[in-house]
């Protein structure tokens, strides 16, 4: 584990953004404030977080976009080159880059990763995806694998990664997808690997996280479900002799009265919602993906013009935090939001549901955890 990742404070419930490089964020909507991820807004967003404690910011590796009115996720930021200036723009925050392992060779990969760690001093995170988007594979030329085999292929890759890593002298490494000679990677990571998440639900996908991740990023569908949910994914793990923390997404919307909320909660993803975007995304995760439970994309087709399919945060900073302690009672070890304009959102949320969550003894002030 790397020791300067903020990933690894004491922090009962850690705290993300999803999503800021892509246009839109996770909210699939028309309304005019609906998120602009320039490389300005990115940039602005990572040191209010890196000041506010904030514990990461994850990105969405996407390569087309879903369309529509709202273009949604069609302008979006390269993860790496993203991350790598947002480290050195930051002093405290974890930012990671969302890797697609059949579309970047391991090699290549594994030295990229490396140096940003050493401009970040460890504080780089990789988010690795072993495939779904059938619509950018074909864009690439590739043909993707049969599920399962995705996990496969995907553990070869990652193990192609770590043994460059950790060898110090010239290796081979024989495996069905890779057949390397003299591999050799110099420097190691900054202080330790860097931190790995891997999102999954299918048992494929839980398996693979299971074995080789810090975190899993998983679907939070409902409050009587999560806690079973993460209970399997921690006895899983132990049973491996691992110890491994569960991340989900929410959108968040946080207003002084609950009716403000909730009106704009209608207002951004009912009246103004993108449709049409959103159902291509839903079409695409459901016949690809299995990143949701069955039945979660009818279920829950509201949740994905508010947010991607995300657990919804709706109310006053009391309200806000209540669900928060809730969430936490779970197990989860932390969430990463959607809003629909980050900077005009997040300082509120920092300065009325942050003092609220110290009370409650989720998380301690800034100039209290190390390195602040």
């Amino acid at each position: 584990m790397g020791r300067a990742n903020a990933m690894f404070n004491d922090n009962v419930m850690k705290l993300g953004l999803f999503a800021p490089n892509c246009r839109g964020a996770l909210a699939i909507t028309t309304v005019p404030e609906s998120w602009d991820a320039s490389w300005e807004h990115n940039l602005r967003l990572a040191r209010l977080c890196d000041e506010a404690g904030i514990e990461f910011i994850l990105p969405i590796a996407r390569w087309k976009g879903y369309g529509g009115a709202s273009r949604f996720e069609e302008d979006t930021l390269e993860t790496m080159t993203w991350a790598t200036g947002l480290l050195a723009g930051t002093e405290r925050l974890c930012v990671f880059a969302t890797v697609h392992a059949p579309l970047i060779h391991p090699i290549v990969a594994a030295k990229q990763m490396v140096t940003i760690d050493h401009i970040s001093r460890g504080r780089f995170g990789l988010n690795l995806v072993c495939g779904w988007n059938q619509d950018e594979f074909e864009m690439f030329g590739h043909e993707q694998r049969e599920h399962d085999e995705r996990y496969v292929y995907g553990q070869e890759w990652l193990d192609v990664v770590r043994l460059i890593w950790r060898s110090e002298e010239r290796v081979e490494f024989d495996g069905r997808y890779f057949h390397l000679k003299d591999l050799i990677g110099r420097p190691p990571p900054y202080d330790g690997e860097p931190i790995l998440v891997n999102a999954g639900f299918s048992p494929a996908g839980r398996s693979f996280a299971q074995r080789n991740c810090d975190f899993l990023f998983t679907s939070l569908v409902d409050l009587e479900s999560a806690k079973a949910d993460v209970d399997g994914v921690n006895e899983a793990a132990a049973a491996m002799g691992r110890d491994i923390g569960v991340l989900a997404a929410v959108l968040v919307v946080c207003r002084p009265t609950e009716a403000e909320a909730r009106e704009y909660l209608h207002h951004y993803s009912i009246e103004h919602g993108d449709w049409e975007a959103a159902d291509r995304l839903m079409a695409g995760m459901g016949m690809h993906g299995q990143s949701f439970p069955p039945g979660h994309y009818e279920r829950f087709r509201e949740r994905f013009t508010a947010g991607h399919g995300s657990y919804p945060l709706v109310g006053t900073p009391d309200q806000i935090a209540d669900e928060l302690e809730r969430i936490a009672r779970t197990g989860m070890a932390g969430l990463a939001f959607g809003m629909v304009n980050f900077l005009d959102e997040m300082p509120y949320f920092c300065q009325e549901v942050l003092p609220r969550l110290e009370a409650k003894g989720l998380r301690r002030p800034v100039t209290q955890l190390a390195g602040a």
